[in-house]
């Protein structure tokens, strides 16, 4: 198979989770293949995807190799060393526009930009053309609305694919779903799921408790963590859409519904020595047969890298089908399967068969 042709948008600590998870199945193919949902998704492995163009905003990370850049200050993610996959990819300068948050930016320093936001335009789309990137991936901050639309516009405009990882609405919003229908470019979005990670988990209990017959009265889900995603996370006005979509993963399988004050899915604080280690603290109470009450809660520990890597190996395949397939516009199974927010929400059971038909109608043809 052709090699899939990925650009990234955000050279952080996801990313470079991502990058590095695939050079650690590389070097140990013969004898690991734990934490692969799908070795192969079509006819495409992991092995298949090729990271060839990347754009930052860090004045430390702009001009510097890939391979090396993703090991750059404040990137924490050192799982592998000297990794091969787009060893010879340069990044990119990118607009900043609402990119970097207020607490973030005592850490990463952007580039001061002298270019003009048409002038960064062009040399993007050229980079794209020239490098024959096909599948555009954005892992830029929470709370990047602007940043994000300009993204979602290259893809339309260079005709890239778009996984959009981060809770900014583009394949669950109608206008910009029918932007990518119109131009026959597939979307998966928004907001990318963790492999076992909080909203996942939350969302099992909570089916659970549906389908056992319970009522469910109040839940919570409070998450610390001590990397820039956290440290983006407390400026408050940057999180609207999170909680939008973490707390509706959760509401849309309560068939009775719950009243937004007795329902709290969100993040809560930084606290820096945790670094890439993420901690969820998740309750639910309700009432089961007889109206007898029960309450049970969880308290869970990942790894907030690994978890978005394993999910997003499959967004990036998926995508790619889509494309040799001529299909266009939101990808309805594979966002609910993979993200918190698409743009229709099913169960986790009834997204992942769903999306197993859609493979399987696709690649018969």
């Amino acid at each position: 198979m052709k090699k899939i042709r990925v650009g990234v948008i955000g050279v952080g600590n996801c990313f470079s989770g991502l990058i590095q998870g695939i050079e650690f199945y590389k070097r140990n193919r013969k004898t690991i293949k734990i934490g692969l949902m799908h070795e192969k998704i079509g006819n495409y492995s992991i092995y298949d995807i090729d990271f060839v163009s990347a754009f930052d905003v860090a004045e430390n990370k702009i001009g510097k190799k890939l391979c090396d850049a993703i090991y750059t200050c404040p990137n924490c993610v050192n799982w592998v060393k000297n990794v091969s996959i787009g060893k010879d990819v340069i990044v990119k300068e990118s607009p900043l526009l609402d990119g970097i948050g207020i607490y973030t930016a005592s850490l990463i320093k952007p580039k001061k930009q002298t270019k003009s936001i048409k002038k960064l335009r062009e040399e993007i789309l050229e980079e794209i053309r020239k490098t024959k990137t096909e599948i555009l991936i954005n892992y830029l901050p929470v709370g990047a609305q602007k940043a994000s639309e300009f993204w979602a516009s290259i893809a339309i405009e260079s005709k890239c694919g778009f996984i959009n990882c981060i809770p900014v609405f583009i394949a669950s919003d109608k206008a910009w779903g029918t932007k990518f229908k119109m131009a026959h470019i597939p979307v998966i979005g928004d907001d990318i799921k963790s492999q076992i990670g909080a909203t996942i988990v939350h969302r099992t209990l909570t089916k659970l408790c549906v389908d056992r017959g319970a009522k469910i009265n109040r839940t919570y889900q409070i998450n610390v963590g001590g990397n820039t995603d956290f440290l983006t996370m407390l400026e408050r006005n940057r999180l609207e859409s999170k909680k939008i979509s973490k707390t509706e993963a959760v509401r849309s399988l309560i068939p009775s519904g719950i009243e937004d004050r007795n329902i709290y899915v969100g993040p809560s604080d930084f606290i820096p020595f945790l670094g890439n280690t993420k901690l969820a603290f998740i309750r639910i109470e309700g009432k089961m047969f007889a109206e007898i009450p029960f309450n049970m809660e969880l308290r869970l520990e990942v790894d907030d890298k690994a978890n978005s890597a394993g999910v997003a190996i499959d967004a990036i395949r998926y995508c790619k089908i889509a494309l040799d397939h001529n299909v266009g516009g939101p990808l309805i199974e594979p966002s609910a399967w993979l993200m918190k927010h698409p743009p229709l929400q099913m169960g986790d059971e009834e997204a992942k068969k769903k999306t197993e038909e859609w493979l399987m109608n696709l690649t018969m043809i």
